[in-house]
């Protein structure tokens, strides 16, 4: 009998895939994105050090407050926008875009089209 693998084993693989690939350095740190059924969370982050540089997400208090619901399009696009001032007021212009695993489509889109409108290059 086959055995189904889950959605999130899937994932975490496809995500060792693609990290496999990328890299962020000091000049392009990697704008890393993760989407959980209720929350949408993204880190800018070095990786030659280890250390998250600018992050944003859903659940706090400040991005809450802006938003009806946290698990839509909406608030993922309210999220790229916040990370990419953020990240505008410590400097960062360039990202390495990552996806983390999940397609790129709806809630990771709209993530990304609104950081790049905020003014993040990748």
């Amino acid at each position: 009998m086959i055995k189904k693998v889950s959605r999130s084993e899937v994932r975490v693989k496809k995500h060792m895939r693609v990290r496999n690939h990328l890299a962020g350095t000091s000049a392009s740190p990697r704008l890393a994105v993760f989407r959980s059924n209720n929350h949408m969370y993204a880190q800018i982050i070095d990786d030659s050090v280890g250390n998250t540089l600018v992050s944003a997400s859903t659940v706090e208090k400040s991005v809450k407050a802006e938003l009806e619901k946290t698990n839509d399009v909406d608030a993922a696009a309210y999220v790229g926008k916040v990370i990419a001032e953020r990240a505008l007021e410590k400097g960062i212009k360039s990202v390495v875009f990552d996806r983390g695993g999940f397609v790129y489509h709806g809630k990771i889109q709209a993530l990304a089209d609104a950081a790049r409108e905020a003014g993040l290059e990748f």
